[in-house]
């Protein structure tokens, strides 16, 4: 029998982010506070004689119609680093709404590096798989964390944080059903420096921080003002704004109570658009 693995691409929230200023290499220094979901995307592997991916899932389309798959990406990166001439057939079940803010394609990029160095018998504490998260992207080193942790620098600078009294908060996650590209929005950030993310308690430096991306995407996609105003209204939310770039927008409630009664709420006055009903890691 052949031996399968298989992997959670979770979801990334970024509980507050600070724009503090735009590097002279073009990229955007920045404090934030991540997060992740209990679920998100699938996937699945088994040996094989070459590279392939296979993609399901409701929210494939797009990226069916995109070849230059993070995943498969991460694949190559690791096979040519450490000399695997194995291959593997990797199946990718798309759960989450695609450039929606909550890691996307670097969360399954995360995963497929994770499952990948398990199926390769690739030590997970190799220093070139820190090389090949941050090839990958700005968030893929973080997404491999998979735990609660800051980032600094373009994000990919991961400092250990206190997350005790994070972990199991219920989450509630809402998509409008409107894809925002990344680019776009930090090209409409104001180039205003709101100041640094609190050290302390990291919710209670989410809170009294902020997403320096909200403004510039809803200047983009203006249903985001009405997706935060919903989730703000809600009974026991303790925390409720945008993720990353958008449009994906989140709340953290004091219990699973409340945010049950916001789902359900929310599916009434908005059926068309995408839930998903979670915790913290």
């Amino acid at each position: 029998m052949t031996a399968s693995f298989s992997e959670t691409a979770y979801a990334k929230i970024n509980l507050a982010l600070h724009v503090r200023a735009r590097g002279a290499d073009g990229y955007h220094r920045l404090e934030t506070l991540f997060v992740f979901a209990e679920d998100g995307d699938q996937l699945e592997a088994e040996p094989a004689g070459q590279l392939s991916l296979q993609v399901t899932g409701s929210f494939a389309s797009p990226l069916l119609e995109t070849p230059d798959n993070l995943v498969l990406r991460a694949a190559e990166q690791l096979r040519r680093a450490f000399g695997i001439r194995e291959g593997a057939a990797v199946l990718l079940d798309k759960r989450l709404p695609v450039a929606s803010g909550i890691g996307g394609g670097s969360a399954d990029a995360a995963a497929a590096i994770r499952m990948l160095c398990r199926m390769w018998a690739i030590s997970p504490d190799e220093p070139a798989l820190a090389r090949i998260a941050r090839d990958l992207g700005a968030d893929v080193p973080a997404c491999v964390v998979s735990r609660a942790i800051r980032g600094e620098g373009r994000g990919d600078e991961l400092l250990p944080i206190d997350s005790a009294g994070l972990s199991g908060l219920p989450l509630l996650l809402i998509n409008p059903g409107v894809a925002v590209a990344t680019g776009p929005v930090f090209a409409g950030w104001d180039g205003r420096d709101r100041g640094p993310l609190g050290r302390g308690d990291p919710l209670t430096a989410a809170i009294e921080g902020g997403n320096d991306l909200e403004s510039p995407a809803i200047a983009i996609a203006p249903v985001i003002s009405e997706v935060v105003r919903l989730l703000v209204m809600q009974d026991g939310v303790a925390l409720a704004r945008m993720s990353g770039s958008g449009a994906t927008c989140f709340a953290l409630f004091r219990d699973l109570a409340s945010r049950d009664m916001a789902d359900r709420a929310i599916a009434t006055m908005r059926p068309g658009w995408w839930r998903l009903k979670t915790a913290l890691r």
